[in-house]
């Protein structure tokens, strides 16, 4: 198989020998990814960068601690390797705060640990029959592994964004568009009418993206691309940061708390030219890119400035799947095949999100663009339990969070793995979060005889 064949989740029905070759290409592309995050000297793995995020030494342990207990001894049916060190590497039991305080395996140890790990876990998945009991079914627990390690991927990329010094890491930057985007606040129609949401038959769906229902939303209309740092850069300029009116009461007293008055990461110099810290490269802010590192917040304030609003979950995952020509539901903005890197921003490749247009093979049937890659987006929606959900393999992956102070993201970033995305995926933070490579896009609702 091609590296283009192995980049996103297992399709429905793939066969067990094919389904073993694929999960093990994703576990491999997966390790070499955490090795390069962790490819550092001991003190660099060992500080703690912010106190938003644990020592990197602790997510690399950690990925491998998640490993054991589901792929060695549940499917592996194997003894324990280190069990002293389960409650140490439990995210539970201690905040990423405390986490550098903790007896953690030293830099080495982790890497011996991991890759003892990882022998026993391919030993596993060769003896799994990928069948039977629902966490060996069509390899979920080998997909739920491969989806946690790339997610503490991210985790670990945004730590080195918040780390202090100079670059530890290089890419090449994205591609530009054939076309410049001449209208970056262009808007897509979607009708109205009922659509699939969320998912019965994808092998790897976590339990919070299940099961799969209908929804029957009036016409609106979304914006065909992310909002893009030059036009957030019009809103700051015009006193956004200081309109009382454009803000929640939550939002405002987070503002005055926090002192905000740019996205994260921005500075601006006594020629009022915006630069941004990227990776420990200071530059200047690229008009034509989406806007990141903005909380829940900010991206509210600037839709009611631009006269619009937020996206529901609903409205962004109709926006991505919906295929009017046939009326059903896609696994991604595209159709149903892998991502590929003509497709979206995804996987790392580059550091930054692309500038909007540059993926035109990656637009969705009704014609929007970089649903999935390039930035997470903000939705006006909390964080609940779909209609009959049933937790699945453990609660507090999704069913602890469900209700408290969440707000929906949707479609991932630059720093989102192919095999941790697709269309039904949801995310779910804190609205005062903007380490998180975060952005967003308008809507707003369609209007009888104007817009229909």
């Amino acid at each position: 198989m091609t590296t283009e064949q192995t980049t996103g989740p297992a399709a429905p029905g793939t066969p067990p020998e094919r389904m073993r070759e694929r999960v093990a290409a994703l576990l491999e592309r997966s390790r070499a990814r955490s090795t390069r995050l962790t490819d550092l000297d001991d003190a660099e793995l060992q500080s703690q960068h912010s106190p938003l995020m644990s020592p990197l030494v602790w997510d690399l342990a950690h990925i491998g601690s998640q490993e054991e207990l589901w792929l060695v001894r549940d499917v592996g049916g194997r003894e324990p390797l280190r069990p002293e060190i389960d409650g140490l590497y439990d995210a539970f039991q201690h905040s990423r705060s405390s986490r550098v305080e903790l007896p953690l395996l030293t830099p080495a140890e982790a890497r011996a640990y991991v890759a003892e790990v990882r022998d026993k876990a391919l030993d596993a998945l060769h003896r799994s029959p990928l069948s039977g009991r629902p966490l060996e079914h069509e390899g979920f627990a080998f997909g739920m592994i491969v989806q946690h390690e790339q997610q503490h991927d991210e985790t670990m990329l945004a730590t080195h964004q918040l780390r202090a010094g100079g670059p530890l890491l290089d890419a090449p930057p994205p591609p530009r568009p054939d076309v410049p985007v001449t209208d970056p606040a262009a808007e897509v129609l979607v009708p109205a009418g009922p659509s699939e949401m969320g998912t019965t038959t994808e092998p790897w769906a976590l339990d919070n993206e299940r099961p799969a229902h209908t929804v029957d939303l009036p016409a609106y209309l979304i914006e065909a691309y992310p909002v893009t740092n030059g036009r957030y850069a019009e809103f700051v300029e015009a006193g956004g940061y200081d309109d009382r009116r454009l803000w929640t009461d939550a939002g405002w007293a987070h503002r005055v708390d926090e002192g905000l008055v740019a996205p994260r990461f921005w500075s601006r110099d006594a020629d009022g030219t915006w630069w941004r810290r990227r990776f420990g490269v200071v530059e200047r802010v690229p008009v034509d890119e989406p806007v990141v590192h903005v909380t829940f917040h900010e991206a509210q304030a600037f839709a009611r400035w631009a006269g619009k609003r937020l996206p529901t979950e609903a409205e962004w995952e109709k926006a991505a799947r919906f295929d009017p020509a046939t009326g059903r539901s896609r696994r991604f903005p595209w159709g149903d095949d892998d991502p590929t890197a003509s497709r979206a921003n995804l996987g790392q490749r580059h550091l930054q999100p692309a500038p909007v247009g540059a993926y035109p093979e990656g637009a969705s049937a009704l014609g929007v663009h970089q649903m999935l890659g390039d930035v997470w987006e903000w939705c006006d929606s909390g964080w609940h339990p779909y209609p009959g959900f049933r937790m699945f393999p453990y609660p507090e992956y999704s069913q602890a969070f469900f209700g408290g102070d969440y707000a929906v993201l949707r479609g991932g970033s630059f720093g989102t793995d192919p095999a941790a995305i697709r269309a039904t995926f949801r995310n779910w933070d804190h609205p005062v979060r903007r380490q998180i490579f975060s952005g967003f896009r308008l809507a707003r609702d369609a209007r009888p005889g104007i817009d229909l």
